[in-house]
């Protein structure tokens, strides 16, 4: 995806996100890691620039972030209507969030220990990448959990456990097979744009 089209879709997804949210305070702990790492990507496109995948994903990644932040993730309109039609007790749009917190990481990571020569040997390097990627899981449940009991009444809506004593851990799961979808799916895709494009 050529850059400009790239921002425009991400610029275009952060301002419909802003747009009335839901909470101003959820929707800013929610998407403040999308624009965290646009800060990022900004910084290091010229001295360290990603595969056109990893950008990608990225963007896919940020726009998930969005939707939740206007919605929060316990009140996502799609994933309602699943609700419903599955007959399920709380709307998950949460766990498609945890799934791509582990699904784009991954790969950011796996670009990273690659193009730094950091790990030697692919089941090494996948072992670490996954290592991060739940480790990474594992920081932003405390981060959560530190801002739920610092904010009190927007606890629930940043946190969208919606009752499930269980949520922690299944974030964390998510997160996990996320992670090892990715690298089984699309290890030897990154592998060719790593050639073709670094």
């Amino acid at each position: 995806m050529k850059r400009t089209l790239w921002l425009l879709i991400f610029f275009s997804a952060l301002v419909w996100s802003l747009i009335k949210p839901h909470d101003l305070f959820t929707w800013l702990l929610e998407v403040f890691p999308a624009l965290f790492g646009f800060i990022v990507l900004a910084k290091t496109y010229r001295t360290f620039p990603l595969t056109t995948l990893v950008y990608n994903l990225i963007l896919l990644h940020s726009i998930i972030l969005m939707i939740g932040g206007h919605y929060t993730y316990a009140e996502v309109p799609l994933f309602d209507w699943f609700k419903e039609w599955f007959g399920a007790t709380r709307n998950n749009y949460d766990k498609l969030g945890h799934l791509a917190q582990g699904f784009v990481p991954v790969l950011i990571a796996r670009e990273l220990v690659i193009r730094k020569q950091i790990i030697r040997g692919r089941a090494w390097q996948h072992f670490f990448c996954v290592c991060f990627c739940l480790a990474f899981s594992a920081l932003y449940e405390l981060l959560e959990w530190a801002v739920a009991l610092a904010s009190g009444e927007s606890a629930e809506a940043f946190l969208g456990t919606q009752g499930y004593i269980w949520d922690t851990q299944s974030d964390m799961f998510y997160a996990l097979l996320g992670a090892m979808i990715s690298l089984l799916l699309l290890s030897r895709y990154h592998d060719k744009q790593l050639q073709l494009e670094i």
